[in-house]
Formats: C-alpha cells, structure tokens, sequence
C-alpha cells in the first residue's frame, strides 16, 4: 500500500496538469500607431484643428480614417490627436498630410493643400506572450518635411522618440 499510494499521487497530479488549458487570450498584443497633435504655431501649447484633414498613405494610396483604429473621419477638422500606422517590414513610412481636402469637380483629383511627411525609425519587435506572441515597437522617431514655401506644416516636434504604446503624443506638428 505505502509503494502505491505515492504512485497513484504522481499519476493524478500528471493527469490534471496534462489536462489544464494554457489561457490563449491576448490583451496587450498590440503594435502601437504613431499619435500626432495639432498645434498653433502663434500658441504652441494650444491645440488647432485641421480644416478637412486627410492623411493618405504613400506607398499604397490607401487614405487613413473611418476605423477604429484611426479615430476621425475623413475630410472633417481634425480632433487634437491623431493615431496612424508605421510600416513594420521597413524603417520608414511616408505620409500626406493633406489640409482643406477637396475632389476638383471636373477632374476628381485632390486639391487641397498637401505636405508630403517621411517618418524614420528603427523597428523593435518583442515578445508580449504565448497568445500575442511578438509586436513591434519603434525607436530613433525621426520626422523630415521638404522645405516648401506652400507648406501648411510651419514646424514639427518629435516629443517622444520611442513609441511603445498609442497613449501619449509622439509628435507635434505646429500650422
């Protein structure tokens, strides 16, 4: 009896710890957006609204808005932040910023005021869990704007350099 009793412990702690389900939920498995502000460049500690904003992806054409994820409508004033996606296979994505967004009636293309915004970083992927599995984070946020005369951007700020949650302001931009 005294050999088979431990036996029979062992044999039922394996059974029920065979038995239990590893948790695949995943809550904090998130790759982080990019939040942008609008400020008065006269007050840069005041917010301003973007008359029409639209921000258009360059690389595939698609414009960012009307989800979720992006928080505002398209061609509307814009809120006093924005969240927008970096690309995760390159170290750049470039944007349009694009003020007072309009189709020309004849032609359909935009005519609205566009500034072309180019943002560098160096992406950072790491593990969260079994569930999520790895997300990416970003490092070294750089911003380049071509110097133009017609901008509608006067300044930008990079207030964070690293973007490890969709929490805080990133990156100031100043009209």
């Amino acid at each position: 009896m005294k050999k088979i009793l431990p036996s029979l412990l062992i044999a039922f702690l394996l059974i029920h710890f065979a038995s239990c389900e590893k948790d695949d939920i995943c809550v904090d498995g998130d790759t982080p957006l990019i939040v942008v502000g609008f400020y008065d460049i006269e007050d840069t500690t005041v917010f301003k609204d973007v008359p029409s904003i639209r921000i258009r992806a360059v690389d595939n054409d698609q414009i960012l808005s009307d989800s979720d994820a992006f928080r505002f409508s398209d061609r509307t004033n814009s809120p006093d932040s924005l969240s927008i996606p970096l690309q995760i296979s390159t170290g750049s994505t470039q944007f349009e910023f694009i003020s007072d967004s309009a189709d020309d009636a004849d032609t359909g293309e935009e005519t609205g005021n566009i500034d072309q915004l180019t943002v560098n970083y160096a992406v950072r992927e790491e593990f969260v869990s079994r569930a999520c599995g790895f997300v990416a984070q970003f490092d070294n946020l750089s911003i380049t704007l071509p110097e133009s005369a017609e901008n509608w951007i006067q300044d930008i700020n990079v207030v964070q350099q690293t973007v490890e949650n969709s929490n805080n302001i990133h990156v100031k931009i100043f009209h």
